[in-house]
């Protein structure tokens, strides 16, 4: 769905924004393209944006929000970082593209086979990733209490950490920023938890705050 001015933006409701993401990950499934001629959509966005979600996932290569949820240029702000992980600037470019570029939805994309996720299970150390990975501590200590049976460096103990690392970002984003805390009570945007099977290119919503 292309937006093409403020007037089309701000009648996007949080439930339509996430019922495009929705359709458009259904399309990506069954290799349907709405979004394909490129050079359109630069002429059609030159003159300003209205993306209608942010969008935090991790940086791996095969989890590229645009092409999952079948969203063309200017559609979604993407945040990309290791491991879906917040921080102050993460959640700073989130206020801002809620509260001054008009945006409906905040997801937080994690996904299977994580190789950030599988480091923090592995408790890897390397220069500054060291500090990004503790990040994952919490949700990886949640999953051991509440799957003691599970192998927390297994392939099913990864993928329950970064489940848990979603919902556990989702509480984290509401805790830390007022303003996006004001606006999801309000109703004015609304915050989803999604997760991305890199076997199946599907992708499943655990948590819908809308």
């Amino acid at each position: 769905m292309r937006l093409h001015n403020i007037e089309d933006q701000r009648s996007v409701t949080p439930a339509r924004a996430l019922s495009f993401l929705k359709e458009g990950n259904q399309r990506f499934v069954n290799n349907l393209k709405a979004h394909g001629n490129l050079l359109e959509q630069v002429n059609e966005s030159k003159n300003g944006q209205f993306p209608f979600a942010a969008i935090l996932s991790c940086i791996d290569s095969r989890t590229s929000a645009e092409l999952i949820f079948d969203q063309g240029l200017g559609d979604i702000f993407s945040i990309r970082i290791a491991g879906n992980v917040l921080s102050d600037d993460v959640i700073g470019s989130m206020e801002f593209s809620c509260r001054l570029a008009g945006s409906k939805l905040i997801v937080i994309l994690g996904h299977s086979r994580c190789g950030a996720i599988t480091g923090a299970c592995k408790e890897t150390e390397l220069g500054h990733l060291t500090k990004l990975l503790a990040k994952v501590k919490p949700s990886i200590a949640y999953v051991k209490t509440k799957h003691s049976d599970v192998e927390i460096d297994s392939v099913e103990g990864i993928n329950l950490v970064a489940s848990r690392h979603v919902e556990h970002t989702i509480e984290e984003v509401l805790n830390r920023s007022s303003i996006l805390r004001e606006m999801y009570e309000n109703g004015e945007i609304g915050i989803v938890g999604a997760f991305y099977d890199v076997e199946t290119g599907k992708v499943d919503f655990l948590k819908t705050m809308i």
